[in-house]
């Protein structure tokens, strides 16, 4: 165990500066927190006095913002509107040293928004009681398309790894998926797609993450045990022709399905309690292709990816890991 942290606090230092691209649907992850005063007269429902409001990056930005946070040189690729989200998020990559000349806006989109209403007393513990997403539905116009594929010809020869970031709002076409992929096998730089809907449109991808039950949905498949995810694991590690998945399973850490057959199990770093899993997924990523992007082997990178995933689900609501919080949990 010693000689692993050993060889993780060393990987850390490796990844400073390592530039990877990031590409996929920014989403503004805000969050309104009112103190509950009484029952509306209107109708059975609570009104709250605003006490707070912030803004966060999620969904693709989430995974540049940890990239950016842990060390590396995160450069920020997608589409975003004309909107005080988009300056929010410009903002928020900016103040960690991200990239983000690669968010062009966009005549006709919005910003995507997923705007968490909190509602907590002085005495009780606040919680989450609505959610209020504005997302884009309508496909990407060619003017977009084209201004992206443009940019990405410029941003890819600037990065040693990628993300495919794919949250099912359109910003991934298929002319930019088939551009990264074929781009990173050219030139033989790791490719990592986090796929929420639409996993086997990125065939022939580098590296693939998911949560058990997206691999389940998957290869429509239950898995009820260690031998049906196994089972299922390497059906889909053959479907997409990739390097490795990498497989997030909660309180039963990761599994991760190489080609060579290998399959590696990484336990949970710390069982302290678990906040909040919003993002976790997203800081899984970037460490794991931040410590790929810096020459790593699979499995320390898992490992590494394994200890930020667990700061990140101690956290409440979707949240960053830094480089000193790495170092410290390993130093423990």
């Amino acid at each position: 165990m010693e000689n692993t942290k050993q060889n993780l606090l060393t990987l850390i230092k490796k990844l400073q500066g390592q530039p990877v691209a990031v590409i996929g649907d920014m989403v503004a992850d805000i969050y309104l927190e009112g103190i509950i005063e009484r029952i509306s007269r209107e109708a059975p429902v609570l009104v709250l006095q605003q006490d707070n409001e912030k803004m966060v990056a999620g969904g693709a930005a989430n995974v540049v913002n940890n990239i950016a946070t842990i060390g590396g040189q995160a450069i920020a690729a997608g589409i975003i509107g004309d909107d005080k989200a988009a300056s929010g998020l410009r903002s928020i990559l900016t103040s960690n040293k991200a990239v983000v000349d690669g968010l062009l806006t966009s005549a006709e989109r919005t910003t995507i928004t997923k705007t968490r209403i909190i509602a907590g007393g002085r005495a009780t513990v606040s919680q989450q009681v609505v959610r209020i997403d504005h997302d884009n539905h309508m496909p990407m116009n060619d003017i977009d398309e084209k201004k992206l594929l443009t940019k990405l010809q410029s941003i890819l020869p600037q990065s040693k790894a990628v993300v495919l970031s794919d949250y099912g709002s359109g910003t991934i076409t298929p002319a930019i998926r088939r551009l990264v992929i074929d781009y990173s096998q050219q030139h033989n730089i790791p490719c990592m797609v986090d796929s929420r809907y639409r996993i086997h449109d990125f065939k022939g991808v580098t590296y693939v993450k998911q949560n058990d039950a997206e691999l389940a949905a998957a290869v429509n498949m239950t898995i009820k045990n260690d031998d049906d995810l196994y089972a299922a694991g390497k059906i889909l590690l053959n479907e997409m022709q990739a390097k490795g998945i990498l497989v997030t399973r909660g309180e039963k850490g990761m599994t991760l399905f190489e080609a060579n057959g290998q399959i590696s199990n990484i336990p949970v770093s710390d069982k302290s309690e678990v906040y909040d899993v919003s993002g976790a997924g997203d800081t899984c990523v970037a460490a794991f292709i931040l410590s790929m992007a810096a020459g790593s082997d699979t499995i320390a990178a898992a490992q590494l990816s394994n200890y930020a995933a667990g700061i990140a689900v101690r956290k409440m609501g979707t949240a960053t890991v830094s480089m000193q919080e790495l170092i410290r949990t390993l130093g423990k």
